[in-house]
């Protein structure tokens, strides 16, 4: 029995060390990485023909340099702002489904975190949560923001809802999209966040085959992303588009990812606030996301005792690309 263990052991090990080493070979082609750059950019000219906004680098108190877009100007105090914060592997142009429908009537900011989309990604920079809670504090004072809806998704559900308990006279309310805080029951990391997220040889392997074959790279960011987008056509559109800039997010991925059971449990303490919080909560969570589930939403739901809790039929992780128009009128 013991040596049929051991065998089963080992050719476990040699197969996921397989997987890993798989990750180290391999390249697009010039054709191939041509042609993405080409509807990258193409789909960027038609966006910015559609949609007006300030293009805004904003500096941190470290120097570091952050990007943000500022749409619906002419609506700034007349309404709360909207803020809506990405989470990972992605960035920004999460939102430019839901940025049209809503900036029309609002004024709307969105911004890539330190280390992704177009902000900047200092070398040898870690990412903790507290990286990502600067980053609000900087777009909050630089852009002379002193009440606004906070919009969080994914990762950005811990820097969200912490700058949010912290900074309760400046929120209108929170909104809460497929995310997480707080290790609930129900809660589960995506497969590339699990094992990417857990210390090791294998994944150690794995990310440093990966900082060394950016097509591997993008190519599994690709497969995981395909995962969280419920309807194919905007799938079809919008995974090129995040993995685009998926060479470039890597430290900050590989970083994040390794803080995030640690940053999870860290956030038990916050309990009392979250209960005690006072400002409206809507959470609204796609019903077809395996991880950030429906689970997950009820607890939320049962932790803010002053929140509504909608799950949106034939939407996924990206609930806020899958169902824009839904997500826009429960927002407002």
């Amino acid at each position: 029995m013991r040596s049929g263990i051991s065998r089963s052991f080992k050719l476990l090990g040699a197969a996921w060390l397989s997987i890993a080493l798989s990750m180290v070979t391999g390249c697009a082609s010039t054709d191939s990485i041509q042609a993405r750059a080409i509807s990258y950019n193409r789909y960027m000219d038609d966006f910015k023909a559609k949609n007006a906004f300030i293009d805004h680098t904003l500096i941190r108190a470290d120097g570091h340099k952050i990007n943000a877009r500022e749409f619906g100007r002419e609506f700034k105090g007349q309404s709360p702002t909207i803020v809506m914060m990405h989470g990972f592997p992605d960035n920004q142009h999460l939102y430019d489904l839901l940025v049209p429908l809503l900036s029309n009537t609002r004024h709307v900011v969105t911004f890539d975190f330190l280390g992704w989309g177009k902000s900047q990604s200092p070398l040898g920079q870690k990412y903790p949560v507290a990286v990502q809670l600067e980053d609000i504090r900087t777009v909050m004072s630089s852009l002379k923001l002193d009440l606004v809806d906070v919009v969080v998704h994914d990762l950005s559900g811990h820097s969200g809802i912490d700058w949010a308990l912290a900074n309760p006279d400046k929120v209108a309310k929170l909104v809460l999209l497929n995310t997480y805080y707080t290790n609930t029951p129900t809660l589960k990391a995506p497969d590339a966040i699990e094992f990417y997220s857990k210390p090791g040889w294998l994944r150690d392997l794995a990310t440093w085959g990966a900082t060394r074959a950016p097509s591997r790279f993008e190519g599994g960011l690709a497969s995981q992303l395909n995962q969280f987008i419920f309807t194919p056509a905007v799938r079809d559109k919008f995974v090129p588009i995040f993995v685009h800039d998926g060479a470039y997010m890597r430290p900050a991925f590989f970083s994040s990812v390794g803080y995030l059971w640690e940053e999870i449990q860290r956030r038990e303490k916050e309990l009392p606030k979250m209960q005690a919080f006072g400002k409206p909560v809507r959470i609204i969570f796609g019903e077809n996301d395996p991880s950030l589930n429906p689970g997950v939403a009820a607890d939320f739901h049962k932790i803010f005792k002053n929140s509504n809790l909608t799950i949106v039929k034939d939407a996924g992780h990206y609930v806020q690309l899958d169902k824009p128009e839904a997500i826009a009128d429960l927002i407002r």
